[in-house]
């Protein structure tokens, strides 16, 4: 699904010497290279400031801690989502509230939300998933009505730009109140381990989330609230500040594949291919389809047997894993998320895709939907 080994060899000097000097340094933790960075991620994405920690799951609840919610407190999020969005607020003993989402961009909408608040809600988790903005100008607005806090789950867009009515851009992970990123290896931007980051606007929140981060500490020993420890390694920090030059061009690269994979698969039967937010550019961690519920097993065997990874991001519903069940009960289920789990599969993204390679994925995929529309009891068997 995406090939980590052919990006590195394009940049292994600068990521070897900067590995090299930090190690050199002996300042493994909390070295010069996590500010370099925090202030390089900052002037990149228009963001006042950048807290770096040990992982995209930290950053979530961090920032949520940071906030002084309380338990019980309902917090709004999409539940077609990766499942880290939604676990930190339970693990926070706050309530997840879980949405459904667009059909076509599979985001949460500003109505959406809307049907969901109650007096109990004080925050909203919009997701930017797959690589683009929710639609943010209304979430916002919504927002500041109704005196909520919104935190952007920015995991998988880092690099997207949204557009305003008024023609303002801003970088997903710097129009809510908070934003959070992760640097996981697959990521757009990632490093050679964990790593993730938060952003504000507000310099107030920061100071606190900066404390959060670090065990609640003001100064060294002195804990004002109580905190986790939740650091980006030095190593990390010298590698993405390596990588982050490099991310426009390798999300130009992720749209040139879509881009091809579009025009290969625009009239298929049965399959939609991505549709873009138009308030935002798209810059495809993950390329993903629907196709006919019936025949995406059939679909994936193919491409399997072929040599073609696919994956189901995501197969279950957040409400339907067993964690969740007990801030779900009884209620109704969302019918756009039980859809798109049923219909949704995700193609190879990557900046090292050359022409031979996407044709050879492009023809399995279509030789593989043609072989089950024609033989609906196809089995690779």
């Amino acid at each position: 699904m995406v090939d980590l080994k052919g990006q590195y060899q394009k940049i292994k000097f600068e990521i070897d010497e900067a590995v090299l000097n930090c190690i050199e340094s002996a300042q493994f933790i909390q070295g010069p290279q996590v500010k370099l960075f925090e202030n390089e991620l900052a002037a990149y994405l228009g963001a006042q400031q950048v807290i770096a920690c040990a992982n995209g799951t930290d950053a979530l609840q961090i920032a949520l801690m940071a906030l002084g919610l309380q338990p019980g407190d309902e917090v709004i999020v999409p539940t077609f989502t990766y499942v880290a969005t939604a676990e930190v607020i339970g693990l926070l003993k706050l309530t997840p509230v879980m949405v459904d989402v667009d059909p076509d961009t599979f985001n949460v909408t500003a109505d959406i939300i809307e049907k969901a608040i109650t007096t109990r809600t004080k925050a909203i988790v919009p997701v930017h998933l797959f690589g683009q903005c929710a639609d943010m100008e209304p979430i916002m607005a919504l927002a500041k009505k109704h005196g909520l806090w919104v935190i952007e789950d920015n995991a998988q867009a880092i690099g997207a730009d949204y557009t305003f009515a008024s023609g303002e851009k801003k970088k997903a992970g710097t129009i809510g109140h908070i934003g959070t990123t992760s640097f996981f290896p697959a990521k757009n931007l990632g490093c050679y381990g964990d790593g993730g980051a938060i952003m504000t606007n507000d310099d107030d929140l920061a100071k606190k989330i900066r404390m959060v981060a670090n065990h609640g500490q003001s100064k060294k020993y002195y804990h004002d609230v109580l905190g986790v420890n939740s650091r980006l390694d030095s190593i990390q920090a010298a590698i993405l500040s390596v990588k982050l030059p490099h991310l426009n061009s390798y999300c130009a690269a992720r749209q040139a594949v879509a881009e091809a994979y579009d025009a290969a698969f625009r009239d298929l039967p049965g399959v939609t291919t991505p549709v873009r937010e138009p308030k935002s550019t798209h810059v495809f961690h993950q390329y993903t389809l629907k196709v006919p519920a019936e025949k995406r097993a059939g679909i994936i065997a193919y491409l399997s047997e072929n040599g073609v990874p696919s994956m189901i991001y995501y197969p279950v519903p957040l409400y339907k894993q067993e964690a969740f069940k007990p801030f779900w009960g009884e209620r109704a289920d969302l019918p756009v998320t039980e859809q798109l789990c049923q219909t949704v599969m995700s193609l190879p993204i990557h900046t090292e895709m050359d022409e031979a390679l996407l044709q050879h994925i492009a023809q399995a995929f279509k030789n593989a939907l043609k072989i089950e529309l024609q033989s609906p009891r196809y089995s690779r068997h």
